[in-house]
């Protein structure tokens, strides 16, 4: 039974929607049992509105979420109990193989940077995201890629931009199916000497390790999907992914009012409805749960603070997923081949 802590506090939604998607992991999610932290009270209270295995779900009794708007050091100090500090302590102590939280991002990035052991020869962790690309082709079996990092780090070196990949890949491998995902750099052009000196650097070390790295590539080929991993320190990811969530956010706002304005729209839209249908599918992030936080021993899958019942429900099996697939020991691996090639 792989055991999944979730930080039952966190979210927009409060423990309403991280406790209803627990209630629908503990029926669906087979093989895994999960552990819910924050006030005990409250979460009981929460889960007797929704059918549920109760073999399949425990409790563990801790304090209140990190406020979206905190500061999350202070307020990590000023709440040593708070349900995201309680998760990664019992993660760090062996109670759990794999955490999520749909709360504060800094305060789980924090947490787990000071209760936890990175893998060996990793220099610094990683949040990845999973973005929506076009219709998958050739090995890829998913309509979305992988970047990383978007926003644990500020500025790297070229050496942790090749971890990034290491640990992209081996993510990529286990929770898409891809046999040998296809990695690339995102830089200011194609050429090997173009970017900052990290980027070249990377680019000259990542032609010599055993992942299949494709080069590197421009912004415009995220949404393209020419990789199946994209590389950048996190920044620039930061920056790339609230501009793809915006682009979308405007999209389906013109529609709607195109829709609401004129009987001329309404009837173009609906000619347009099953493509939306297929866009809307590619961009839903609640089918694809979270992102992992990557380079530790342990699995951290960070959910969107927006995430539904469903959402964290599908965090729940992609962490599951990872664990079962061995995501520290392919990483390991990787990292000892790239200190091998050097």
């Amino acid at each position: 039974m792989i055991r999944v802590v979730l930080d039952a506090m966190g979210g927009d939604f409060g423990p309403a929607a991280a406790v209803a998607g627990a209630a629908m992991a503990s029926l669906d999610a087979e093989g895994v049992h999960v552990v819910l932290t924050g006030p005990a009270e409250v979460i009981q209270r929460e889960l007797d509105l929704h059918p549920h295995d109760p073999r399949r779900l425990s409790l563990l009794d801790a304090g209140p979420p990190v406020p979206m708007d905190a500061d999350p050091r202070a307020a990590l100090e000023r709440c040593p109990e708070a349900s995201i500090a309680v998760a990664t302590r019992l993660l760090r102590e062996g109670g759990a193989d794999g955490l999520v939280s749909a709360g504060h991002t800094g305060a789980t990035v924090l947490s787990a940077a000071s209760q936890l052991e990175r893998i060996a020869g990793v220099h610094r962790a990683a949040l990845a995201a999973v973005v929506p690309t076009e219709a998958p082709h050739g090995p890829r079996r998913d309509p979305f890629s992988l970047m990383l990092d978007v926003g644990a780090t500020l500025h790297v070196t070229g050496r942790e931009l090749v971890e990034f990949a290491i640990m992209g890949a081996a993510y990529s491998s286990i929770i898409s199916g891809i046999r040998e995902p296809s990695v690339a750099l995102l830089s200011n052009g194609t050429e090997p000497g173009k970017g900052p000196a990290e980027v070249v650097e990377a680019h000259r070390v990542l032609s010599g390790v055993p992942v299949r790295f494709v080069g590197n590539v421009e912004g415009l080929d995220i949404p393209r999907g020419t990789a199946d991993v994209f590389v950048c320190e996190g920044y620039v990811g930061n920056v790339v992914l609230k501009m793809l969530e915006g682009v979308a956010d405007v999209f389906r706002e013109l529609a709607v009012d195109a829709a609401a304005r004129h009987l001329k729209w309404k009837l173009g839209l609906s000619m347009l409805e099953g493509g939306m249908r297929r866009l809307h599918r590619v961009a839903d992030w609640e089918h694809y749960g979270g992102s992992p936080l990557l380079g530790f021993e342990q699995v951290i899958i960070k959910a969107h603070g927006r995430s539904g019942p469903v959402a964290i429900r599908n965090a729940i099996k992609v962490s599951a997923k990872a664990v079962e697939g061995g995501l520290a020991r392919r990483i390991a691996a990787g990292i000892e081949s790239l200190e091998e090639a050097r």
